[in-house]
């Protein structure tokens, strides 16, 4: 009796310790399984595109600048064949500030560097006058750097001369309804009388009101003739004008100057027409090319310097008037494949470049340089004409790429020249 009771004891407790060990192995499964997916779908950060090693896992402000942090997704997976290869999306790629340049050849010779600033272009100028004497009751445009385009109110004014002609205006339209004397040419009455509206400033739409109404007012709106950013305001509300006074003028930003100024030494150095890069600490050091449209013939008196002017395109508008320029021209003659220097990351193993691919992600690449200029670096081995790299962000892909693969860039080591 006593044995069966031991046997059973003994049996009971197998079953409680292989139950105990299942409890377990399934808890063990349960606690790591969502850790695996956490770790899986980690694929965000946010990152300051001026300071590309902050990384936080939560939206807020850069601890360094105080810049909104922007969200990063890390594309692909751990199966991915490139584990380097970065993929963003076009709204990513605009906040962190990415530029692209394609590889192609460019002189890499000596270079010289002025020190210019930007003005304003003063082809594109522009300047509204007043057409006819008068008194102005009431100004549209009050402040410069506002943008006006032509049709728009600039001012109102209160004119005699102008309030005559109208009225001649009028008349002349009523006796052509009523008198129709066989022996007046109306049609060239009216026709004079029109004349002399346009000429004194109102359009075409105001005197077709004008005579719709048949009423005139005691002030009139004068509409801009011209289009531009006010650079300059001429008069305030309540002055009297005369004919020909200017009102404001106007200046164009999308094509500005760079004036810089050299020693007559140097001025053989430059030729008009020439293709000189410029570059702007204000914009990253952006480089765009010029062409030098003027170099001054006489000295100055005082200081006996040239002054050198280059022409500048500015279609999106980010070249402010006044910023510092740096103007460089070869001195030297020596073409070679080449990428701007922003271009280039070099640490321990060498130097490399984050290249585009034809599906839009990046990649990096090993590349061995020559000795350049300070824009331009000609690239010996890793690169083909043609290829698009990045000139501005590569130190945000580069993080990317280092916080995607853990902070282990061995293959980055082992890429392909």
């Amino acid at each position: 009796m006593n044995r069966r009771n031991n046997q059973h004891i003994r049996l009971t407790a197998l079953r409680l310790l292989a139950f105990t060990l299942l409890i377990t192995v399934l808890f063990t499964a349960c606690k790591q399984k969502p850790q695996q997916v956490a770790k899986t779908q980690s694929k965000a950060y946010y990152t300051c595109s001026m300071h590309p090693q902050i990384h936080e896992d939560h939206p807020g402000n850069c601890p360094i600048c105080g810049m909104k942090l922007i969200k990063v997704e890390l594309a692909g997976d751990n199966n991915s064949t490139d584990m380097n290869m970065i993929t963003l999306t076009a709204s990513q790629i605009q906040l962190a500030g990415i530029l692209t340049d394609t590889v192609r050849e460019e002189n890499v010779g000596m270079e010289k560097t002025l020190t210019g600033t930007v003005t304003t272009n003063e082809n594109t100028t522009a300047e509204l006058s007043a057409r006819i004497a008068g008194r102005i009751q009431q100004l549209f445009v009050k402040t410069t750097g506002k943008k006006i385009s032509v049709g728009q109110p600039v001012y109102s004014i209160y004119s005699e001369d102008l309030l005559e002609a109208e009225k001649e205006y009028l008349l002349a339209k009523q006796q052509q309804r009523v008198l129709h004397n066989p022996d007046v040419d109306y049609q060239q009455l009216i026709g004079a009388a029109e004349n002399k509206l346009q000429l004194w400033g109102l359009s075409p739409a105001q005197i077709r009101s004008l005579a719709a109404s048949g009423k005139v007012s005691a002030t009139t709106t004068v509409l801009s003739k011209i289009s531009g950013t006010v650079s300059e305001i001429g008069v305030q509300e309540g002055d009297y004008v005369t004919e020909g006074m200017p009102i404001l003028k106007t200046q164009a930003l999308n094509s500005l100057w760079v004036e810089a100024q050299l020693y007559a030494g140097e001025a053989g150095d430059y030729k008009l027409n020439d293709q000189v890069n410029i570059s702007f600490p204000d914009l990253g050091g952006q480089v765009i090319t010029g062409k030098v449209e003027f170099i001054n013939p006489e000295l100055s008196e005082s200081s006996k310097v040239d002054l050198i002017r280059i022409s500048i395109p500015n279609p999106q508008g980010l070249i402010r008037p006044g910023m510092l320029a740096y103007i460089s021209i070869a001195t030297g003659k020596q073409h070679s494949i080449a990428v701007p220097t922003a271009a280039i990351l070099t640490d321990g193993k060498g130097s490399k470049v984050w290249v585009k691919n034809p599906n839009g992600s990046f990649s990096p690449r090993m590349i061995k340089t020559g000795p350049g200029n300070p824009n331009y670096v000609p690239i010996l081995s890793g690169l083909n004409n043609g290829d698009i790299v990045v000139t501005s962000g590569a130190y945000l892909l580069n993080s990317e790429a280092i916080f995607k693969n853990g902070g282990d860039q061995k293959d980055m080591g082992n890429m392909k020249m």
